[in-house]
């Protein structure tokens, strides 16, 4: 392996060192705030008109989907389907242009 090559892959895994940072700081958030807004609404009404659970309901959908973004599920065209693509390309294109060469 050349330099180059470990400094690609330590470029990708910090990427996703941020990525996971980036979740995990969001999901505290989440933790911290979403209760304190509910009693807030316990505190205001006694909870006749629950409007915290709008502010969950849609921080929750946004951390689902950042979920699924920094952990891969269903990465059906995510960046390792990226990558074999453009290695799938590459080997192609260099079989058909020795193919050519031989012509």
């Amino acid at each position: 392996m050349n330099t180059s090559e470990d400094q690609n892959k330590y470029m990708q895994a910090q990427e996703r060192v941020k990525e996971l940072k980036k979740f995990y700081s969001s999901l505290f958030s989440y933790c911290i705030f979403i209760p304190l807004l509910a009693g807030l609404n316990y505190y205001t009404n006694g909870l006749r008109h629950p409007w915290f659970l709008w502010a969950a309901l849609g921080w929750g959908i946004g951390l689902v989907f950042q979920a699924v973004k920094t952990f891969g599920i269903f990465n059906v065209l995510g960046k390792n389907w990226e990558e074999k693509k453009i290695k799938e390309f590459m080997e192609k294109d260099e079989f058909s242009s020795q193919k050519n060469m031989w012509e």
